[in-house]
């Protein structure tokens, strides 16, 4: 039923993004200037994506088969699709984003008309949205129907090595640890090359050089709009995959170790109950993307207002709802014939759907939430425009302030779905909320992915010398757009946090004797330095990208700099800037930089239970969720609050200031100092604590036997 259900749901998903897709492609590009700027970003972007998918794939054939070797030959397999479906949702993403931009922009010129800019901006991001939910089901279901065989099973197993592991389990973790390298790779390179050129642009063009963002003169600017493809499109596109995936895999781990521990207590119970609790995870993300499906198809096909916010909202809610409405259904079909009391389900049939209901709630929630702190329709953001007036000290530090306050409330949201999740399903119901929580992804990826076509297409209308009317529509699409990528940045690191604590759950399974308690002593010296080294790793990983960002930036500024020094003509318009070698000059960057945080996130738990033992790394785990969650709200609101203050001054919305003002050089500082955060360290840390905890997942097998700490002490 299960895998009818997602053949259904991923053949529904596809063929409605290629008619999207199509219906955008048939759309006229405009002049033949805004022909060559957008040909000119289609260009770059596409180099840097193939650039960095040859050393993807060299990394990623090397770790797949290593765990074919050492671990399993599924396990390796696994890996592989999961590399397959996040690539190709990233590579599709980036695609029609640099296809559709430049059909905003000439939609804005020749209708003038918001509604109808809005509906070509997320019919094209409708294609990503629905892409990324389709893969991740579809390399599950792939992968599932492979090595289903491995479900009738569910003994530890010993391999050639000597390490012993559920099969299917380490399958399935094979499989997310594939979608987390990628994401890892689209979101941290992605970020570093966008934020450097945007960083490099903004500095000399707008503060140095006193001229517009994405004036055609200022070389950095293709490279910057070619950012937008590559790190909040490609890269956003991977990261939700892999947060869709690790949310269903954490769930269909446990659902399947809730299975044995019973087994083990009570004796032999009927195989359905763990084809019911490994496959109803499934089940709730394809009925998520067939209510994407309808709540996009219904949003795309009715007039839309002249408030872009509405729209999208409205989108998210209808998904949303359907989703919760469905997933009731399914739950008191599927769950109907199982005794509940043996699982800890203690309200029913409704249990596990209360769970699910309550990802949904808490990541409108917190979706919410992250709009109140980072739109300049409230409070905290208008407040850091007023500040701007004061200089870009005031600007930075009222922007820090409401980061900061921003994450008690989300934190709030999570503890308290947290614990009802628990209440009613225990560590099962935790993971099944996480599921719930990105049930509708294609929606809300959707809504992101809107963000960087609008402005995308804000560039292609000022580097074509259009008129103004059109870049004052392009740019109110992308303010909206701001505030919908703090709000996709809000749910995934809500499901991150939720995916993470199962996935440790799923840890401590591994290497415990099945049947045994999961209790970890907090008093154990070994996990306690493990939580303090843990809880420190968020701040250096982000400290590293930063740096990175820095230095790529570094070069950027120079480089732009040598151009408007050099270049006889090109302050006065007279001479084109050299666009390639901004360009080059990300790309290098980018793919450098990117390589110390990633490696650091891969082998530091490795590293540590090869020394010290699973207790050290359980500890790592505990410590890094954490300080992660906490630290990825922060960036993303805090640069989200700083991006659509000066928004907020360059539509005139402080009296007095306007572009150009000592009030907006203060908030393009503000600005400039929040994009690494929100478009580079945020994103990349829920990708740091769940690829952190599937590979401590996958090698724990082997360090909980043999470690450095342990032969130590067999030698005294």
């Amino acid at each position: 039923m299960v895998t009818i259900l997602c053949v259904f749901a991923v053949t529904l998903a596809l063929c409605y993004a290629a008619f999207n897709y199509h219906k955008v492609r048939i759309l006229k590009e405009g002049t033949k200037e805004m022909k060559e700027i957008a040909q000119a970003i289609r260009i770059g972007a596409n180099a840097f994506i193939l650039h960095e998918y040859k050393v993807l794939i060299t990394i990623s054939a090397l770790i797949s088969l290593m765990l074919g070797i050492f671990i399993s030959y599924s396990t390796g397999i696994a890996c592989a699709i999961g590399v397959i479906m996040s690539a190709s949702a990233g590579w599709i993403g980036m695609k029609i984003a640099t296809y559709s931009n430049v059909r905003v922009t000439n939609t804005a010129r020749k209708t003038g008309k918001i509604p109808e800019t809005v509906h070509v901006a997320l019919k094209g991001a409708s294609v990503m949205g629905l892409c990324v939910a389709a893969f991740s089901i579809l390399g599950l279901t792939i992968v599932c129907g492979l090595f289903s065989y491995q479900l009738d099973t569910l003994e530890m197993i010993e391999n050639w090595a000597g390490f012993t592991f559920v099969p299917f389990i380490m399958t399935v973790s094979g499989y997310a640890l594939g979608c987390s390298i990628v994401a890892m790779f689209d979101r941290v390179g992605g970020g570093i090359y966008t934020k450097a050129a945007d960083m490099g642009a903004d500095l000399v063009g707008k503060n140095e050089e006193d001229i517009p963002e994405d004036d055609p003169r200022n070389p950095a600017t293709i490279a910057d709009n070619v950012g937008d493809n590559v790190g909040d499109v490609a890269g956003l596109g991977s990261d939700l995959l892999e947060s869709n995936v690790g949310a269903i895999v954490s769930a269909m781990m446990l659902g399947i170790y809730s299975f044995i521990n019973v087994m083990i207590n009570v004796g032999d119970i009927s195989s359905k109950h763990l084809k019911t609790l490994c496959m109803y995870p499934v089940g709730i993300a394809a009925l998520g993307l067939i209510s994407c499906v309808i709540g996009l198809f219904v949003v795309l096909n009715r007039p839309m207002s002249d408030n872009p916010h509405r729209d999208l909202n409205r989108a998210t809610l209808v998904s949303a709802l359907l989703t919760a409405i469905t997933t009731g259904i399914f739950t008191l079909t599927i769950f109907k014939d199982i005794d509940h009391s043996l699982f800890g389900f203690n309200f029913g049939s409704i249990s596990v759907w209360m769970a699910a209901v309550m990802g949904v709630v808490s990541g409108i929630i917190i979706g919410r939430i992250s709009e109140y702190y980072t739109s300049y329709d409230y409070a905290p953001t208008k407040r850091i425009s007023i500040a701007c007036k004061e200089g870009a000290a005031i600007t930075i530090t009222e922007g820090l302030a409401v980061g900061m306050k921003s994450c008690l409330a989300s934190l709030c949201v999570l503890g308290i779905a947290l614990l009802v999740a628990y209440m009613s399903a225990g560590m099962y119901g935790v993971s099944i909320a996480a599921v719930g929580m990105l049930s509708f992804v294609a929606t809300t990826v959707s809504v992101d992915t809107y963000g960087p076509i609008s402005d995308n297409a804000g560039g292609i209308a000022e580097m074509s010398h259009l008129d103004p009317s059109v870049r004052s529509i392009t740019d109110k699409l992308d303010a909206v757009g701001n505030t919908t990528a703090a709000i996709g940045k809000g749910f995934a690191i809500g499901s991150a946090s939720f995916a993470a604590l199962s996935l440790m759950v799923c840890y401590l399974y591994s290497y415990k004797p099945l049947g045994e308690n999961l209790f970890l002593d907090l008093l154990n010296p070994l996990v306690l330095v493990g939580i303090l080294i843990g809880g420190s790793l968020p701040f250096y990983f982000s400290g590293m990208l930063i740096k990175a960002v820095s230095n790529a930036a570094k070069g950027m500024v120079k480089e732009v700099r040598r151009q408007f020094r050099e270049i006889v003509g090109l302050r006065e318009g007279t001479a084109k800037p050299d666009y390639k070698s901004c360009i080059e000059i990300s790309s290098r960057a980018s793919i450098k930089e990117m390589k110390a945080p990633a490696l650091l996130a891969v082998f530091l738990p490795v590293v540590g239970g090869f020394l010290f033992g699973p207790e050290f790394v359980a500890g790592i785990l505990i410590g890094g969720i954490l300080s992660a969650i906490m630290l990825a709200i922060f960036c993303g609101n805090a640069g989200g609050a700083w991006d659509n203050a000066k928004k907020f001054i360059e539509i005139d919305g402080i009296p007095g200031e306007e572009k150009g003002s000592e009030a907006h050089h203060a908030a393009v500082v503000g600005d400039t100092v929040g994009d690494p955060l929100k478009d580079t360290v945020g994103p990349s840390l829920d990708i740091l604590i769940k690829i952190m905890s599937t590979v401590s997942l996958i090698t724990v097998c082997i360090f909980s036997k043999f470690n450095l700490l342990d032969w130590i002490k067999s030698l005294l």
